[in-house]
């Protein structure tokens, strides 16, 4: 696999998380609990497909076959999408909204944080753009999290068992996929295993701080297998591109 290959894949991979996450809290528009709220979650979604057509764009010029972001996007089946499995879990209830996002955005605070440094120009530039939404992002989850965990009995087992229901997915974002050794090594893409040390600290401060606890003895879901859920997703998110090819408003 060559370095534009590779960075290919990683761009999908970073791009489709964002893509998939930010239409998940789209489905929040006009459902949030409060009417701040529900403007915070839209906006939320906002940042996230800017990200995505960013990532999405550079992936298709790295792969040299003339496809868009809105073709990757729009015209590629399930098993080709690379997000992350934890971001296509179901809106199950506002704590797993914030439980999902929260466990998100410190993952993409140290990423981007570290991406600031790549010797990609362009990444590097993503970087620092990206790292000012993600940085409010984590500011307000965090909040939610002691809100929630130092509320009411019912709202801190809501968000633990959030929190224990989604914690099975966590290691996926974590990992460290065989091309991006390479790219590390050449300074182009941050050190995975050095963001999923710090993750787990961080995470762990705020699940203190909240009065809530890591979940034991977790059992992982199988590689690679994405939920019945992105399935459904893509086919509403896909279904005017995939009606009428080519449509243009």
């Amino acid at each position: 696999m060559t370095t534009n290959q590779a960075l290919f894949q990683y761009c999908l991979r970073l791009g489709d998380t964002n893509l998939i996450l930010g239409h998940r809290l789209s489905e929040m528009c006009s459902r949030g609990p409060m009417l701040e709220e529900d403007i915070a979650l839209t906006n939320f979604a906002l940042d996230h497909i800017g990200q995505a057509e960013a990532l999405l764009q550079y992936a298709g010029k790295l792969e040299g076959k003339g496809r868009s972001e809105d073709d990757l996007s729009y015209l590629r089946n399930v098993e080709e999408f690379e997000n992350f499995r934890l971001v296509e879990q179901p809106n199950t209830d506002f704590a797993y909204v914030i439980a999902r996002q929260f466990l998100v955005d410190v993952y993409q605070c140290l990423l981007y944080q570290k991406m600031q440094k790549s010797s990609d120009e362009t990444l590097a530039g993503m970087g620092s753009r990206f790292l000012k939404e993600s940085t409010y992002h984590l500011r307000h989850t965090s909040g939610w999290m002691e809100r929630l965990g130092l509320g009411t009995d019912e709202s801190k087992r809501r968000i633990q068992q959030a929190i224990n229901d989604l914690w099975p997915y966590t290691p996926e974002m974590l990992s460290v996929r065989p091309y991006e050794k390479e790219l590390t090594a050449q300074g182009i893409i941050p050190d995975a295993e050095e963001i999923a040390l710090d993750w787990l600290v961080q995470v762990v401060r705020v699940l203190s701080r909240s009065g809530l606890h890591k979940p034991q003895d977790v059992v992982v879901p199988p590689p690679s297998t994405h939920s019945d859920h992105l399935v459904r997703m893509l086919a509403e998110m896909q279904y005017l591109q995939r009606t009428y090819p080519d449509a243009r408003w």
